[in-house]
This record gives C-alpha cells, structure tokens and sequence, in this order.
C-alpha cells in the first residue's frame, strides 16, 4: 500500500467519522425540537457524505481497501457520535430517584435551587420516594451524584424530555 492510499483512506475514516457522529448529533437536535441545529447537522452531514462516497466509489475498483476504510469510518462515527451525543449541552431530561433518604434528598436538591417533585411509594421492602427532577442535560450528572452520596442504594432513571409543559397555554 502506497502512502497516497493509506492517507486517502485516513481522510475517508476521518471524514465517516464526522458524518456519522454529525447525523448521530442531528438526530438527538430534531428529537429535541432544535430546528435550526438540526439543519446545520444535516448540513455539514451530507456536505462530509457526498465527498466521502465520491473518493470511495471514483477509487474503489483500483483499491477495495478504501470501501474498508468507508466501513471502518462509519462503524467508529457511531462510537463517536453517541459518545459526543452525552457531551451536548442542549436538552432537558427528567431524572427519577427512587430512594429510602427521600427527605435530606429533596431538601438538598431544593435548596441547591432545583425543581423537585416528591412522590410517597411502597416498594418491594417498604416505603420509598420518588423524586422527579427536570434538568438540562448538562446537570444530570451532578443530580445523580448528589443522589448516590446521601443515597448510595438509590436507584435512577434518566429520560430525554421533547416537550414539557408548565400552567399556561399549550403547545
């Protein structure tokens, strides 16, 4: 192998990489409601695709290796793009505690200025709260973290939110 071919197919894993990872970003901003991020995703996404598939199919009958490249790239853009995907600061989520230390929890979260919903339960060793915490992605983790050092038995939940509604108008 020439070094002109491992640098072409080092571009082509490079630019699946950032397609993949693009169209993984574009995916959660359309699940969210980020119109605008969305079409920049996809943008730049399919601006990456076109040239990437090109330099694959004008090279491909020369040297196969660049559709193992194309492959290699994609299979790695996936890896990336859920991992950059935990990264983005945009997006609200709902984290759910169930716990035995409910009170001190929903003291702590509420006087770290948190809107906390407090829920009585049984479960299956008697009585726990529940404890409904809508945070923008980027808390969530501090959320859960709290949780686990005045309940470290707790158990969680965390879902993505696409649309919350308070008192008012609807959508």
């Amino acid at each position: 192998m020439t070094w002109d071919i491992l640098l072409g197919c080092v571009v082509i894993i490079l630019a699946r990489i950032g397609d993949v990872s693009l169209g993984t970003m574009r995916t959660v901003a359309v699940v969210s409601g980020h119109r605008g991020l969305a079409w920049l995703f996809g943008l730049l996404e399919m601006t990456i695709w076109v040239f990437a598939v090109s330099a694959v199919i004008a090279h491909i009958r020369a040297e196969p290796v660049y559709g193992l490249a194309f492959a290699l790239g994609a299979a790695t853009g996936n890896y990336v793009g859920v991992t950059v995907q935990r990264w983005l600061p945009f997006g609200e989520q709902v984290v759910r505690i169930f716990t035995r230390e409910g009170a001190p929890l929903f003291e702590r979260l509420r006087a770290e200025g948190y809107g906390v919903t407090k829920f009585h339960g049984e479960g299956r060793d008697g009585a726990v709260t529940m404890l409904f915490v809508q945070v923008g992605r980027a808390r969530t983790r501090h959320i859960v973290r709290t949780a686990r050092e005045i309940d470290p038995q707790c158990f969680y939940t965390i879902d993505d939110i696409r649309l919350a509604s308070a008192a008012g108008p609807g959508v």
